[in-house]
């Protein structure tokens, strides 16, 4: 198990418009909320390019500037691989 999120919420289905390829387009969607730290977001990128049916995928990282410290631990700890993961 490769461990890129602590945990993730699952928003949806949620109602995009938005332009692809010149025109605009209405469609269904899910949101998803990934907790996950700095260090593996590459990692955890480079998974949902791969695994996501859309050419163009939303990815973005939102900064975490004060949170609850045993939560912020919790997800380090739930993050962190090991040789068994």
């Amino acid at each position: 198990m490769k461990r890129l999120a602590a945990g993730v919420q699952i928003v949806g289905p949620i109602r995009s418009l938005y332009w692809w390829k010149g025109s605009l387009r209405d469609g269904q969607e899910w949101q998803l909320v990934i907790k996950t730290t700095r260090a593996l977001f590459a990692d955890l990128e480079e998974h949902i390019k791969a695994s996501h049916s859309y050419e163009t995928p939303e990815i973005i990282a939102t900064e975490i500037f004060e949170g609850s410290g045993a939560y912020l631990d919790w997800i380090r700890t739930e993050t962190q691989r090991t040789d068994a993961s």
